[in-house]
């Protein structure tokens, strides 16, 4: 059992890497202000408010890729209803805070500052907004109770505000310290524990502000800052509660998990159209960490220039993908697609307060359950050395806290959703042959996972452990003992892909073997519908409980947010054993389109991210171009709900992306599903500089021309409707010739499953051996 280090940093020793991170930061800004005209910009294509509403939950504001610092406003609806995320559509701005989270929400919105106008009311600050534009990197509205326009940018753990403000002897900056989203006594509420604001001039607050909880019931997380203005303030007080003091100091330890408020005002003297100017460091060590952040990110009050250097880094990041042919709306979501999954994991390195490494440090893995599927197979494609350090991220939190995460935010684990999916992401990348890993101490970690029960269950490791290890299968003595089940079969062969090109073979053999434990639950008699054959609960005795039937389960329920429609068909290890248990393919195949045609698949979840594709296992890819294109024009758009549910830190994004250009993966493994693409040309570029290309010839713009009648893989002839990672991976050009009625292509051979005569999970890597 690795043990908790508590190790504390107390002044936080900046990285080697981040040195590095800081001269870069300045380098960049100095570069794009000579930039020359004519430069290729992406960042006009994203439009950061697709999926704020109904539910997608992504994130509005300034942030730089991976940033720690997110800058964005925090609101309440007009009847008072706050935000969970950050952001509404139609709402009161209550002001901007430093950290959120993207396609989620419960956690952070710590640190807000507001400017104001007139008489300070501290009960209520909030105002109604016009003007609004939100763009990468930057952010504006137009605060018409105040008459300030607020604008925002940032670098990686620096907020830089700018408010324009009217004549006024009566103008004031604020920064509430207290605040956060999703206070409250709820079991997943955050919890205000206290907090210290210092003013040690006329134009500077420091102090920390003290929280716990959220979705993932995390323990305390500590947001230290440093706020300076540009502008010496004629007069400052400090507030707890609702009483405003001249005091320079000031602290309170929480009564209520809300409060009291505490904060302090820089009250000013303004002309009109008068510029003040906001600089707040945020770190999780120290004060003095964060006065660092300011002075060595942002050393000056050049907005324009802080501003440019984000968009220069998002420039970066979208340039990798290319488009040619597509529609206005696919380049609005694919762009932003691409933004939306750079926002989270946040990069932390040099911020950890819990130990002290030498590895990267990513938090807000939120969750991998979500992001497993479809983030980090894009990530190991077009920025392995981002996905690489990630991974070596989870290792090494594995190594200091005895597991890698599911989840994790706050600098805490937590919360377990289903598997132990890291098991999966690791996978992934030895597969594809991604260095710079320790795998040795990554299979200690997955060994870990699928041996040694966890205190506590929903914070991280295996639940049900004993049961799946000792019958195969867990019971309703335990919660989500369905899809737990499932899910921990798909991490055991994960386990042992590692084990076995790792030179494991007993090891090997034992996690192969436990990745048919799906079948344990399956009960070959249950008929649901007119079809045989789907999972059902066992009690502890281990005999047959009543079949689950509800649509969409949660914590205590047999499955977690999926159903026995979703969950029965997950065993991407072994499709093929799977489609002979539901009655072989002309079943499958009936029983799929049962699914989709009457409303029993939900595009708004992961659990269900691979069933388009399934049809490809069972001879008819056609099918998957059908579902595909369908939900590519019903579920997704270019609007403010443009995204089906939670982005899930990107989760849907990348779905989206895959899908639009026509394959998608199966995490884990080396291979893609073809589906059927949607832009005539468009290529991913891949770290190697070369190109990843996906021609689709006749194609048209109806949308009939969906199926496809044959591929060529660099000019040669692909009839399966799926491709090996080796096959791309230097760089590769599909060519598909589409037509408007379903062809013979991609039905001879189906993709690997572990019940192949010719299957092999073991991939040999030994090159990735090496930690650097």
């Amino acid at each position: 059992m690795v043990r908790k280090v508590t190790m504390r940093n107390k002044v936080g020793s900046i990285s080697w890497r981040f040195r590095c991170f800081s001269l870069s930061w300045l380098l960049v800004s100095a570069a794009v202000l000579g930039q020359r005209p004519g430069t290729q910009d992406f960042t006009h294509n994203v439009d950061p408010f697709i999926g704020v509403d109904w539910g997608g939950n992504t994130f509005v504001g300034s942030a730089i890729p991976y940033g720690m610092v997110k800058l964005g406003p925090d609101m309440v609806t007009f009847d008072n209803r706050r935000s969970g995320f950050g952001y509404f559509s139609a709402g009161n701005i209550l002001g901007f805070s430093h950290l959120h989270l993207s396609g989620a929400q419960g956690k952070y919105g710590n640190i807000m500052v507001a400017p104001v106008t007139g008489a300070l009311d501290l009960a209520d600050i909030k105002t109604p907004r016009t003007n609004e534009v939100a763009e990468v990197g930057y952010y504006r509205a137009k605060l018409t109770r105040y008459h300030v326009d607020a604008e925002l940018t940032s670098s990686r753990r620096v907020g830089f505000h700018r408010y324009t403000f009217p004549a006024s002897q009566q103008s004031h900056i604020t920064v509430n310290v207290a605040s956060a989203l999703g206070l409250g006594t709820g079991i997943e509420a955050q919890k205000f524990l206290g907090a210290e604001i210092h003013l040690p001039s006329d134009h500077e607050a420091q102090g920390v502000a003290r929280f716990k909880g959220g979705w993932n019931e995390g323990g305390e997380y500590k947001v230290y800052y440093y706020l300076v203005l540009d502008t010496p303030a004629t007069s400052t007080q400090t507030w707890i509660g609702t009483t405003l003091s001249a005091a320079k100091d000031a602290s309170v330890v929480a009564t209520t998990p809300e409060g009291p408020s505490i904060g302090a005002t820089f009250d000013l003297s303004t002309k009109a159209s008068q510029v003040v100017q906001v600089k707040v460091g945020i770190s999780f060590l120290s004060v003095d960490q964060a006065r660092r952040n300011v002075q060595e990110e942002i050393p000056g009050w050049n907005f324009a220039a802080v501003r440019a250097a984000a968009k220069a880094l998002w420039n970066i990041e979208l340039a990798k993908l290319n488009l040619s042919g597509e529609t206005d709306a696919q380049r609005r979501e694919l762009y932003t697609a691409m933004y939306h999954v750079m926002l989270m994991p946040t990069d932390r390195t040099g911020e950890n307060p819990d130990w002290q490494s030498a590895e990267p440090y990513y938090d807000d893995y939120y969750a991998i359950w979500d992001t497993y599927r479809s983030s980090s197979p894009l990530l190991t494609l077009i920025s392995p050395d981002r996905q690489r350090d990630i991974i070596r991220s989870l290792i090494d939190i594995y190594r200091h806290t005895g597991y890698m995460p599911d989840a994790r935010s706050g600098n805490d684990n937590g919360r377990t959703q289903g598997g132990s999916n890291a098991n999966v992401v690791v996978a992934d990348a030895w597969v594809k042959g991604l260095k710079g890993i320790d795998y040795e101490t990554a299979f200690k970690a997955m060994e870990h996972d699928a041996t040694v029960p966890p205190e506590n269950a929903q914070k991280e490791g295996r639940g049900g452990l004993k049961d799946y290890n000792e019958r195969g299968f867990i019971t309703l003595a335990d919660e989500r003992s369905g899809s737990r089940t499932v899910e921990y079969a798909y991490d055991d062969f994960a386990i042992s892909e590692l084990a076995c090109g790792l030179g494991k073979t007993t090891e090997a053999a034992l996690y192969a073997s436990r990745a048919h434990n799906f079948e344990h639950l399956w009960d070959k008699d249950m008929t649901v519908l007119g079809f045989e054959g789907f999972l059902r609960p066992r009690k502890p005795d281990g005999s047959w409980a009543d079949p689950y039937l509800t649509v969409r389960g949660t914590w205590p329920d047999f499955m977690y947010e999926g159903d026995i429609w979703t969950y029965s068909l997950y065993a991407p290890q072994d499709m093929r054993r799977l489609i002979a248990m539901a009655g072989g393919t002309d079943l499958f195949n009936r029983r799929l389109d049962f699914i989709f045609s009457r409303g029993h698949f939900d595009v708004t979840n992961e659990p269900g991210f691979l069933m388009p594709v399934l049809y490809n296992y069972a001879g008819r890819p056609d099918k998957s171009a059908d579902i595909v294109q369908l939900l590519l024009e019903k579920a997704f758009t270019d609007s403010r709900a443009g995204i089906p549910g939670n982005d899930d830190s990107g989760a849907m994004s990348s779905w989206l992306i895959f899908q639009t250009l026509g394959f998608y993966p199966v995490a884990g493994q080396d291979v893609y599903l073809i589906s059927t693409p949607s832009i005539p040309d468009a290529s991913l570029t891949l770290s190697n500089g070369k190109r990843l290309r996906i021609i689709a010839k006749n194609l048209g713009k109806s949308g009939l021309n969906h199926y496809i009648q044959s591929v060529t893989l660099n000019g040669v002839d692909l009839p399966n409707s799926w491709f090996r990672h080796a096959q791309i991976k230097d760089g590769a050009t599909f060519v598909f010739t589409m037509g408007s009625a379903p062809s013979t292509w991609g039905q001879a051979v189906p993709p690997p499953s572990m019940s192949d005569a010719s299957f092999h999970s073991c991939v040999s890597h030994t090159a990735n051996l090496s930690v650097r």
